[in-house]
């Protein structure tokens, strides 16, 4: 599909790609399909100077837009692999990373340059943080330099023949995901399985050309783009996001679920078909955004190893009654099966190839308990987050999406540790905007008590931390709340 996207913007240059927005919710024009291939042509021809080939590593440290979008195409077009670079992961964590990839060049614009220089401190105010660049290799700036930059890539670099695109095999893209400094953990995708993973989101959403499309993930820009669609970047506001779109009325919406429910609070109006996915989407999320407008409301079920993985509406899943989280059928191509222990394995073309320094494997292992409904798969929490209360192991996520009754926003259930070796289990509640707090509470009565033996100890209503790149619930945060708020003697 990236090939195919290279050529493609060549068609009908004059056309927009990527559209940006104002604080009214005014759209502009980042990026033509003409600027788009013209950025990647320069790319190209600045990596290839440099050294940049087959099997090369590029660390990548560029904000989503198009110059990031050129930045893969460059890369993917000379068989080299791109290491996503995360400033939210903290710097001796991705100094660990980088080792272990090893990148030739790191790209980087000025902001990133400025989150690991002169901004580090205002920056970590905001959770975000770089390690010195240079530290990690030769680093070129990507877009307009500020004083104090690296060197621009295109420095120096005439206009001349392009290399032919590699068509062999090879990796394509690391992201990191987990571990520690001492032991990295990186998804490696080959272009074959990134090619598959496109692919399938392209089935998946079917956008009709010409016809916008709202989202910032590179998962919605290039399978959008290679159909003929314009891609908006969603604005960071709730209140212009709103604005952007009455104004857009895109035929597909992809937002995480804390970018939904911020849109909701502030009045959005949804057009099309939305989709949301990073982080859990209960019933009554999905619910909402179809009654703010969406003619569907999807939520998707991925992971890095392998995205996307399954899909569900929200009529399936406000229709389903059963304990766990349904996520839906497995996407063509995807299969899907229980280990002894009850974790879902997945496996299909679009699954990654490997760990970044193990050998490949035929089948993903999620950390998700789950069980299969049929074709349907339904999530039962996470392996870790398990919680042992009276020698019962109770798996909250088989439990917390009864919590999410109108007039929930999120709500976890955590293990606080109890004096006697135990753990008490407490069922914590962020309410929506303007709910009643003593209405929630005997609104909550009845899925509670519903709980049989995992009725939790205690109930707070409470903001709930988030975490990561896609806002996330915090459990591990949350369960220092809960424990602060109950050796308080605090009550919601």
């Amino acid at each position: 599909m990236l090939d195919a996207l290279a050529h493609a913007l060549r068609t009908r240059p004059h056309l927009p790609a990527v559209l940006g927005t104002g604080r009214t919710g005014a759209l502009r024009t980042k990026a033509t399909r003409g600027d788009l291939a013209d950025l990647a042509d320069r790319c190209t021809a600045a990596l290839h100077a440099r050294g940049i080939g087959p099997g090369a590593t590029v660390g990548v440290a560029v904000r989503p837009g198009p110059r990031a979008l050129a930045v893969l195409l460059a890369v993917h077009r000379l068989g080299a692999r791109a290491a996503v670079l995360d400033p939210g992961a903290g710097p001796d964590v991705l100094r660990a990373r980088l080792a272990l990839a090893r990148p030739a060049l790191v790209l980087a614009d000025a902001a990133a340059q400025a989150v690991a220089g002169w901004a580090r401190t205002l920056a970590r105010r905001a959770r975000l943080e770089l390690p010195d660049l240079a530290d990690i290799g030769p680093v070129a700036t990507v877009g307009p330099r500020l004083p104090g930059c690296a060197p621009a890539l295109d420095a120096g670099v005439t206009a001349g023949a392009l290399p032919r695109p590699w068509d062999g095999e090879g990796d394509a893209v690391i992201v990191f995901t987990s571990g520690t400094t001492a032991q990295p953990r990186a998804v490696v995708h080959t272009r074959a399985s990134l090619a598959a993973g496109m692919a399938a989101v392209a089935d998946l959403v079917k956008p009709q050309p010409d016809l916008p499309v709202l989202g910032g993930t590179i998962f919605v820009l290039l399978p959008s783009l290679a159909c003929g669609a314009p891609v908006a970047l969603p604005a960071r506001s709730p209140r212009v996001l709103v604005r952007q779109l009455r104004r857009l009325a895109p035929q597909a919406t992809y937002l995480t679920p804390p970018q939904l429910r911020a849109a909701l609070a502030a009045g959005a109006v949804f057009t099309g078909r939305v989709w949301t996915g990073s982080a859990p989407a209960g019933a009554e999320l999905l619910t909402r955004v179809k009654k703010a407008g969406a003619d569907e409301a999807w939520g998707v079920y991925a992971l890095t190893e392998l995205f996307p993985a399954a899909a569900v509406e929200q009529a399936e899943k406000a229709a389903f009654t059963g304990d766990g989280d349904l996520v839906g059928a497995p996407l063509p191509g995807v299969r899907a099966r229980t280990g002894a222990d009850g974790e879902l394995l997945l496996s299909g073309p679009a699954a990654r190839d490997r760990y970044l320094g193990e050998q490949p494997a035929a089948w993903v292992p999620t950390g998700d308990r789950a069980r299969l409904d049929g074709n349907r798969i339904v999530l039962e929490g996470r392996h870790k987050d398990m919680i042992l209360r009276r020698a019962e192991n109770i798996y909250p996520g088989l439990y917390e999406p009864a919590l999410h009754i109108p007039g929930v926003e999120l709500a976890l259930l955590v293990g606080v540790p109890a004096p006697d070796g135990d753990e008490r289990l407490v069922a914590v509640v962020q309410p929506a905007r303007g709910a009643d707090p003593h209405a929630l509470r005997a609104a909550l009565a009845a899925p509670l008590s519903r709980m049989g033996t995992a009725c939790p100890d205690a109930l707070l209503l409470s903001t709930i931390p988030l975490t990561g790149r896609s806002q996330k619930p915090d459990r591990r945060a949350t369960t220092r709340l809960a424990a602060t708020r109950l050796s308080a003697g605090g009550r919601g």
